[in-house]
């Protein structure tokens, strides 16, 4: 199916060892045109060298572009659950620093046009030590900075809860970086101000949460987080969702063609400084 209008899944993950290709074909067979693919620790890989880490989602994101007529950015990060992971073997601060170096090599590949954003970045959503919470804060302070020099988004992954929107917007006014490019990943149906602090929700795409969301706005974007592990088949949805769900609600009256509009073109353009057009 190939609607006249653009498509996009905001935060979705490929694997070697998963389908890979596959899944973004599926996506493409439903009906989308755009994906955001977002960087995910590979555990086939050494999880420690980020540079070849890195390279192999971006080598994902090209086998998409050759195979495919979808259009692919990328989101480039180290995941915050690797700072506890690191410190598993090495000090805080050495850890800290590891990361830290992934984030500038991130950065590097975002100043070369190879990644259109930071992702995920942020903070571990399993109760950590205070110690470990200030650092991963540190964590967002620099990757922020670094958005802000570069003039790029960054899609967050913490834990859930009004709070976190709330510190994400506080690191970044404290940054002096604007909050509607703080892209809360799996934020569920807080799309008003009130609930997000002005940051922008990218809404896991269950229909219940979807239906929460349309009812207060259209400000927000669908994703489905699909992690492309074998073991797990369509966690956390299948890479088809969003195009099926978009062209069902549409359907049924539920979305609007303004609505369609708004969350896969408008509200990409202003977010990421992206042109939305179709291949």
């Amino acid at each position: 199916m190939n609607p006249d209008f653009s498509i996009l899944d905001n935060h979705i993950h490929l694997d070697p060892e998963g389908l890979g290709v596959e899944g973004a074909k599926r996506f493409e067979q439903a009906g989308g045109s755009h994906l955001i693919l977002v960087h995910k620790p590979y555990h086939h890989i050494d999880r420690e060298d980020f540079g070849v880490q890195f390279e192999t989602t971006l080598g994902l994101a090209e086998k998409v572009r050759s195979e495919t007529g979808l259009v692919v950015y990328t989101a480039l990060s180290p995941h915050p659950a690797e700072l506890t992971r690191l410190m598993e073997k090495y000090p805080l601060e050495k850890a800290k620093e590891m990361m830290l170096e992934a984030i500038e090599l991130a950065g590097k590949h975002v100043r070369e046009g190879r990644a259109l954003a930071f992702g995920e970045v942020g903070r571990p959503h399993y109760p950590v030590e205070e110690y470990v919470w200030e650092a991963s804060n540190d964590l967002i302070l620099y990757t922020l900075e670094l958005a802000k020099e570069l003039d790029c988004a960054v899609q967050f992954h913490t834990e859930g809860g009004r709070d976190s929107f709330r510190d994400i917007a506080g690191i970044a006014k404290k940054v002096g970086y604007p909050l509607e490019r703080c892209v809360k990943h799996f934020s569920g149906p807080a799309i008003e101000e009130k609930e997000n602090f002005g940051l922008f929700p990218s809404v896991v795409s269950r229909k219940g949460s979807i239906k929460k969301a349309i009812a207060k706005g259209n400000r927000f974007f669908m994703e489905t987080d699909y992690i492309d592990e074998l073991s797990r088949p369509n966690a956390v949805l299948s890479p088809d969702t969003v195009p099926k769900l978009t062209l069902e609600f549409l359907r049924k009256g539920i979305f609007s063609e303004e609505d369609v509009l708004k969350i896969h073109r408008e509200n990409p353009e202003r977010v990421y400084g992206i042109e939305m057009e179709k291949k």
